[in-house]
């Protein structure tokens, strides 16, 4: 994170001789139609991405991110900077109203996500490689495999197992899916060299995307007994009939359990990015302030923010820890056994 910011915020320092932290930071943290890799001098290296546009006025667009380089429009369109849709791309009609065209360009967050779904692929096959070649009487593996066994074995057997019950052989392979891929996606954030740097978990709609998984998992493949208490369960009749107050909690509660696994990762992903970026503007502020008070508040600085970036490491893992735990949990009570 360190790596990232320096370079842009010293450019900035010196030609503006100040530094925009409010635009430093919700840069790194929103996506965008192209990837900042490094900046050389006045020269800023970037890969630029496909823009695909639908307008339901003037049809299909494709064109390069390179076309916004300069002016941030072309073909009609432009970046906004305010409202709702900040930092996308909108379209100026003739009357000058802006309507929002269907966008699916790949952006810097889309293909992060690949490249982290790719890497995942690799890790994971790597790892099965070894297994196909060996026998289960030879010894433990060592090494990189032998770690992957080891957190898949305490993942299962303390998370999955003992939250989703006696089924928890057919959601493993998903629970194990989310927790290394939001893993992954965690430290890749941290990582400033490309391809990594993204701040892929957080981004509200990555970590929803994850959240509904676990909600039409539970809700699909919920059992007969997890419904009756919901829509009829188990109270005094006044409780559900003829005003159904319980069965409405129950039903309000179902849309609350996604939103709260939203929230919490990208809340807690993004508050520490945002933190080792301030960290880091706080250089360039206090060099402005003469040696006595910029050399200490810059050792100071860089202190809090190898120490922040460690405890990042640690956030990464505790983030799909119990990300994976609580989905786990909601899993195993969709599939309450029987009242006999």
């Amino acid at each position: 994170m360190f790596l990232i910011a320096v370079p842009a915020i010293a450019q900035e320092t010196a030609q503006d001789e100040t530094v925009d932290v409010k635009g430093i930071i919700f840069g790194h943290l929103k996506d965008s139609y192209h990837w900042h890799i490094i900046t050389i001098g006045d020269k800023e290296i970037s890969l630029h991405l496909p823009v695909i546009l639908y307008s339901k006025v003037s049809g299909w667009h494709f064109f390069s991110s390179r076309e916004l380089e300069h002016t941030g429009s072309y073909d009609g369109f432009h970046i906004t900077q305010d409202g709702a849709h900040a930092g996308k791309l909108v379209e100026t009609l003739p009357d000058g109203t802006e309507l929002k065209p269907l966008d699916l360009s790949l952006t810097k967050i889309a293909l992060a996500v690949m490249i982290n779904s790719l890497l995942l692929c690799v890790i994971v096959m790597c790892t099965a490689r070894w297994y196909m070649r060996h026998n289960a009487t030879d010894p433990a593996p060592g090494g990189f495999v032998g770690l992957m066994e080891f957190v898949i074995a305490m993942i299962v057997d303390d998370v999955i197992k003992p939250s989703v019950g006696r089924d928890y052989k057919r959601y493993a392979p998903l629970l194990l899916t989310i927790f290394f891929f939001i893993l992954l996606s965690n430290i890749m954030g941290l990582i400033p060299i490309f391809p990594a740097g993204a701040n892929v978990t957080g981004n509200i709609a990555i970590t929803l995307s994850l959240a509904l998984v676990t909600f039409f998992t539970v809700n699909v493949f919920g059992n007969r007994e997890y419904w009756k208490e919901i829509l009829w369960p188990d109270v005094p009749i006044f409780l559900k009939a003829p005003i159904p107050l319980l069965p409405f909690i129950e039903i309000v509660g179902i849309f609350t359990k996604p939103f709260a696994l939203t929230v919490r990762l990208f809340a807690n992903i993004t508050a520490g990015h945002a933190i080792i970026l301030s960290l880091t503007c706080v250089i360039f502020i206090t060099a402005k302030m003469g040696p006595f008070i910029g050399t200490p508040m810059t050792v100071l600085s860089v202190f809090f923010m190898i120490f922040m970036n460690f405890l990042e490491l640690l956030v990464a893992y505790i983030q799909a820890y119990v990300f994976t735990m609580l989905s786990a949990v909601f899993i195993g009570l969709s599939r309450p056994e029987e009242h006999k």
